[in-house]
């Protein structure tokens, strides 16, 4: 999960930088939307790592309930937008995916470990 909030993160920033140059435009905008496929691809397998397969409809559930609750921040955009610009939203963005990679490690990483332990299993 770091490498591709990481990746979105710089890819963000990036795309705020160089985004007026249109083949810089189609391959950043490639590589954002590639890592935003973590939300259907890591969170899921995260969840059912950490809890267990017995209710992953139910968790997936409210995965994706989160998402969609998320979605409420767009017009915020539109006043940081109209405040600091476009540049803004995207360092905004940007700044925010990057302190989800380091959550990631930071309390993804242990919770995740101490399941493991806790429940003997193999992976780490």
């Amino acid at each position: 999960m770091f490498i591709a909030f990481a990746i979105e993160g710089a890819g963000i920033v990036w795309l705020g930088q160089y985004g007026q140059d249109p083949l810089l435009f189609v391959i950043l905008s490639g590589l954002v939307f590639f890592a935003w496929g973590e939300i259907y691809s890591l969170f899921p397998a995260l969840c059912g790592d950490i809890f267990g397969s017995r209710y992953a409809a139910t968790n997936a559930g409210i995965l994706y309930t989160a998402k969609g609750t998320a979605a409420l921040l767009v017009p915020y955009t539109s006043a940081l937008a109209a405040a600091y610009g476009w540049a803004g939203v995207f360092y905004a963005a940007a700044s925010l995916n990057i302190a989800t990679a380091f959550l990631a490690i930071a309390v993804l990483k242990p919770l995740r470990k101490r399941y493991m332990t806790r429940n003997k299993t193999a992976l780490a």
